[in-house]
């Protein structure tokens, strides 16, 4: 490559993979990029995605909003319902159960939440303090009423959906309204410049491909950042115990088809369970550690829980599909001019839904500082190789802390909690905690994966205790913090009475869309969704707040500027 090739405008993008990571990839740079750019998705005929993963974060309104895909269509199209955080049930002993709901506490960029928390309402579950999102859950209620505009809310949310139908309906808006193009087949060999950067990738067809972009989303096939560059993988095993899962798609029984809008995660003896409701079947899947636990203790494990709400021979005829995968990341994230993301870049576990989170953390990140030349994207390849490894290290924190604060007895458990498995990040911050809340003080990015709200409600939730601060609480600050949770218990009833179930929200947009121009039939279809109640969603029981900004001709505005919710911004 000759020198002045380094000064040469990055214009084409080539997308190794499909899947969710590879079409929302596709999506976001064909949807941001100039039109100078061109977008090509290459994947292969025959891989198919994993098509587990079902749960995301507020962030991705933001990111179908940028692709130009209507919430109803998404939402019709994918099965989707509504998620408002998770919920955490025999984490600790006794029946615990808690939620990490998806907004804020009322008035926690104002006051101290903890300390008023401890000191008006102690005996209260602390998600229940200073915000009525849990409330909602628990009553079955969604996040918004039918009038509500698309991707805006009254409660924060993010979403359940079927991966392999969002997949197919971001490769079918890529294809027909992005000018992505689209070619199938396998990569046989890679061509190189001089200096390391890719040429081009070679089908086993012969078809060549060139680019000066790649992004690798081929999953743990690691086509380019680990076939290619060999680029290592760092595990985190010895950290985040967990290496399989067994998944199973379970339809609704005809007297239970309740959607719920948390994750539900229950613990159990071996492990622990996700059960993900979508409008026309639950994902249920259990996740577990091969050292601890058997396939077939896992399997029956699995069973006996999807059996509590369907007929247990009928659950054993479900097919179980296995996953085995080893938590942990690449040492480096964008090499020359190959940046991965998704599973072909890191992967821990399913816990907290993180995985698509980083996808879009990525992308957001590319967007934000995109190379023009070579010698530009030297520099912000480094930058991003520096902020991911520190992302990377804040989720295996994040999520080591929900086994560390269990008390249950059980091998599994106790291994997960042993302090030799956790890492000294994470130590320091649990001695810190001890003493004073977690704060943005103890999170220094400007897009932190999970904010100190998030982990306030895990460690509250989970029954950690934080002595009282030496500040003495002002009376300013106590009549603030009663104020807020006057109104609270003033606004209660009115969202109760206001909101919708789940089920008919749902009902009424899937009528909504059936009658729209939006109704194409190559979209994915499936069974009839099971999203039915007696209560008509249609119409409003009253009006509330609906967290949107607008335009001053009054179209609502396509981004969400409220400062409430739990996850990147």
């Amino acid at each position: 490559m000759r020198d002045n090739e380094s000064h040469n405008n990055i214009n084409r993008v080539v997308v190794i993979g499909g899947g969710t990571a590879g079409w929302l990839a596709a999506g976001v740079l064909a949807a941001k990029l100039s039109a100078e750019n061109s977008v090509t998705l290459i994947e292969s005929p025959v891989i198919p995605t994993i098509g587990v993963g079902e749960g995301s974060w507020p962030s991705l309104k933001d990111t179908l909003l940028d692709i130009g895909i209507s919430e109803l269509e998404f939402l019709s199209v994918c099965h989707g319902s509504y998620k408002q955080g998770s919920s955490f049930a025999n984490w600790r002993k006794g029946e615990h159960k808690y939620y990490h709901p998806f907004t804020e506490p009322a008035g926690y960029r104002e006051i101290d939440i903890h300390a008023w928390w401890q000191a008006i309402a102690p005996t209260e579950a602390y998600e229940n303090a200073f915000s009525i999102q849990a409330a909602m859950c628990e009553a079955g209620k969604a996040p918004k009423q039918a009038t509500t505009p698309d991707y805006a809310h009254v409660l924060n949310y993010g979403y359940h959906f079927d991966a392999t139908a969002l997949a197919t309906l971001l490769k079918k808006h890529c294809i027909n309204k992005l000018n992505v193009t689209h070619v199938v087949g396998h990569i046989a060999s890679v061509n190189s410049h001089q200096n390391g950067y890719i040429k081009s990738v070679v089908g086993d067809n012969g078809h060549v491909t060139e680019g000066d972009l790649f992004i690798d989303c081929s999953g743990s096939n690691g086509l380019l950042i680990d076939k290619h560059f060999k680029v290592p993988w760092v595990s985190v095993e010895h950290i985040m115990l967990n290496n399989r899962a067994v998944a199973l798609q379970v339809p609704y029984s005809d007297n239970d088809s309740a959607i719920e809008s948390t994750t539900l995660a229950t613990a159990h003896p071996c492990g622990w369970t996700w059960d993900i409701a979508l409008q026309h079947r639950r994902g249920v899947g259990l996740v577990y550690s091969s050292q601890l636990a058997s396939d077939e203790q896992a399997y029956k494990t699995l069973i006996n829980y999807v059996s509590r709400r369907y007929p247990k021979a009928l659950a054993e005829a479900l097919t179980p599909r296995t996953l085995a995968f080893e938590p942990g990341h690449r040492e480096h994230f964008w090499v020359k001019n190959c940046l991965s993301l998704g599973m072909s870049s890191g992967f821990v576990e399913p816990l907290e839904a993180s995985a698509i989170a980083m996808v879009e953390l990525g992308l957001r990140m590319l967007c934000e500082g995109f190379p023009q030349t070579q010698e530009h994207m030297t520099i912000v390849s480094k930058r991003y190789n520096q902020r991911f490894r520190y992302r990377w290290r804040r989720v295996i924190d994040f999520l080591k802390l929900h086994y560390v604060l269990s008390d249950r007895d059980e091998p599994y458990w106790r291994a997960q909690r042993d302090m030799a498995t956790v890492p000294e990040s994470l130590r320091e911050l649990l001695t810190l905690w001890k003493y004073q809340s977690p704060s943005r003080l103890d999170l220094i990015e400007n897009e932190e994966v999970f904010p100190s709200a998030s982990y306030q409600y895990v460690l509250y939730g989970m029954g950690y205790r934080t002595l009282p601060n030496s500040l003495r609480l002002s009376e300013e600050d106590r009549q603030k913090a009663c104020n807020i949770r006057e109104k609270l218990q003033q606004t209660k009833p009115s969202y109760f009475q206001a909101l919708p179930s789940n089920n008919a929200l749902l009902k009424s947009l899937a009528e909504r869309y059936a009658t729209s121009d939006l109704v194409n039939s190559q979209c994915p279809s499936g069974q009839t969704d099971k999203a039915s109640s007696a209560n008509d969603a249609s119409k409003d029981n009253g009006n509330i707040n609906n967290n949107v900004e607008s335009y001053r001709d009054g179209t609502p505005n396509k981004k969400d500027t409220q400062y409430d919710r739990i996850g990147f911004r």
